[in-house]
């Protein structure tokens, strides 16, 4: 009968004797399952086999395997490709072969999901169990096994593109062909390796490994954009063209034309990247109306410095030079508004020593970002600040008294970072009631806060405060990560008015993080100057 989905035996077969025999249907059941995929093994299916399927179909069964059975050397016997004796046998079999047959890049996917999991469970549950050093360790490594199960992803589909696919063009004949699979392997192992620097190189400047690896880090975004965008163009192409058009005209190295290029974009955007993050940051000068500033504090200025991210691939040197232009400007007040750092302050104390440089007549200030968090080191951090005069505002707030009156003044608050309420981070976390406290209403609030989005928390908890300033989204750093970076923040760079009387100032970052590229967008020192209004 159609569809049995089991063994079938149909029509006649002729016997020695020339008589025909008639030929009993059977159904399967589960005892014969074990005996009838043995006799697949002894008696496997001739190549001529396929001479029987007109016997399975005459009696309105589907094609299948056949095989001439011992016992009965007269009947052949059909089972069904699909056969259920295959299927029913052990399901556990049957799934692990479906888990086999995964893809590379879903299997990668998996396993992304899988660490994703234990840094969800880590940081709810095991967080406040474990001490601060093996917290650390287990972020960075949990961080770094994650980012590198997606981007197995993206890494197959470029050997693919730019190897598999090149391979196979008649130009590849021309090119040293095994010297450019072992380039674009190492590309690769490098962009993956970067993570890991944060685990071991690490120091008072940085190793050219760590610059190395994350210039290949930076490329690789790109040519995962270029790769996409490109394949994208040529399936609409395609499918606006028709299939006349997709018919082509032959030419063996059209394949090519697309990872070539790909290839050249990335490698142009790359050294422009390189170009503009080498070069000193710009100084940008704003001027901000302040409501209730006296005018004895008139043309104040405040220097603002943000996301410097001494780590891999900033150290001393580059801070150096930082100081040098911020004492250049002779700013009245300095604040660095979060992510200093990527690395404990034991090993990374001798970058830090030109901070001490600092000295503004009203004071230099700093609060925690995200980063400081990851280093699961803010209290030594703090200490470290202190050491070299420079006030950490953890959840708190100082008066900056006008040099002319004592009776003139404004509150300058700070937060901590949000990032520590989702780290439980034990005695941290944004607390703007507790920052503002003892803020009088009748006076000026400026108040530091290192992302976007605490400074929209706290203008929906306090709509008197004149300014914020934050950090964060280093203006996207590299394209195409600008678009990430503007959706997911309510402000992205710049100065922006909210309401009557209230700015935010976004810094696009003094430095970089990790990547020493810049691309659409500018390292900056922003000199803020407060008016009276």
């Amino acid at each position: 009968m159609p569809g049995n989905g089991g063994r079938a035996i149909s029509g006649h077969a002729a016997g020695r004797s020339g008589r025909s025999v008639p030929l009993r249907r059977h159904h399967p059941v589960p005892e014969r399952c074990a005996e009838e995929r043995s006799l697949h093994r002894r008696f496997p299916a001739p190549r001529h086999a396929a001479a029987a399927a007109p016997l399975g179909r005459a009696g309105g069964h589907p094609p299948g395997r056949g095989f001439v059975d011992p016992r009965h050397p007269f009947i052949t016997t059909l089972l069904p490709t699909g056969d259920s004796c295959r299927t029913k046998g052990t399901g556990q079999e049957a799934k692990m072969i479906s888990f086999k047959q995964l893809s590379l890049e879903a299997k990668a996917a998996v396993a992304a999901g899988v660490v994703f999991l234990s840094m969800m469970v880590s940081r709810s549950y095991l967080s406040e169990k474990l001490d601060l050093r093996m917290r650390r360790w287990l972020m960075r490594l949990q961080t770094a096994l994650f980012a590198n199960a997606l981007m197995l992803i993206g890494s197959l589909h470029v050997w693919r593109s730019i190897v598999t696919t090149f391979s196979k063009a008649s130009v590849a004949s021309s090119f040293c062909f095994m010297p450019w699979k072992i380039a674009v392997f190492m590309f690769l192992a490098l962009a993956h390796s970067s993570f890991f620097t944060l685990l071991f190189l690490v120091a008072e400047e940085p190793y050219f490994f760590s610059l190395a690896a994350y210039t290949c880090l930076g490329a690789y975004i790109i040519l995962i954009f270029f790769l996409f965008t490109l394949g994208s163009v040529e399936q609409a192409y395609k499918l606006l063209a028709g299939k006349g058009a997709r018919a082509g005209t032959g030419n063996k190295n059209r394949p090519a034309m697309k990872p070539v290029l790909a290839v050249l974009l990335t490698a142009v955007l790359t050294v422009v990247g390189l170009l503009n993050a080498s070069q000193p940051p710009a100084v940008n000068s704003v001027e901000v109306p302040v409501h209730k500033l006296s005018s004895t504090m008139n043309n104040l200025k405040v220097v603002l410095l943000s996301d410097i991210h001494l780590g891999p691939t900033v150290g001393k040197t580059k801070l150096a030079m930082i100081v040098r232009m911020v004492k250049a400007l002779k700013p009245d007040i300095t604040v660095i508004v979060g992510d200093l750092t990527d690395a404990e302050a034991e090993i990374i104390r001798p970058a830090v020593e030109p901070l001490g440089e600092l000295a503004s007549p009203l004071g230099t200030y700093f609060v925690t970002g995200n980063h400081e968090y990851y280093t699961s080191d803010v209290s030594n951090w703090f200490e470290l600040l202190k050491s070299f005069n420079i006030r950490p505002l953890h959840n708190e707030n100082v008066k900056i008294v006008s040099p002319q009156s004592s009776e003139d003044w404004f509150c300058l608050a700070g937060v901590d970072d949000i990032e520590a309420n989702v780290l439980r981070y034990s005695g941290h976390g944004m607390d703007l009631k507790r920052a503002l406290r003892g803020c009088s209403s009748e006076h000026a609030i400026v108040l530091l806060a290192h992302q976007p989005v605490a400074a929209k928390w706290a203008l929906q908890e306090r709509p008197d405060i004149n300014l914020i300033l934050s950090g964060h989204t280093h203006g996207g750093q590299i394209f195409p990560l600008n678009a990430g970076a503007y959706l997911l923040n309510p402000f992205f760079v710049g100065l922006y008015k909210v309401g009557q009387n209230t700015f935010v100032y976004v810094s696009p970052g003094t430095m970089y993080f990790g990547i020493p590229m810049r691309l659409g967008s500018r390292a900056e020192i922003t000199e803020i100057i407060l008016r009276s209004s």
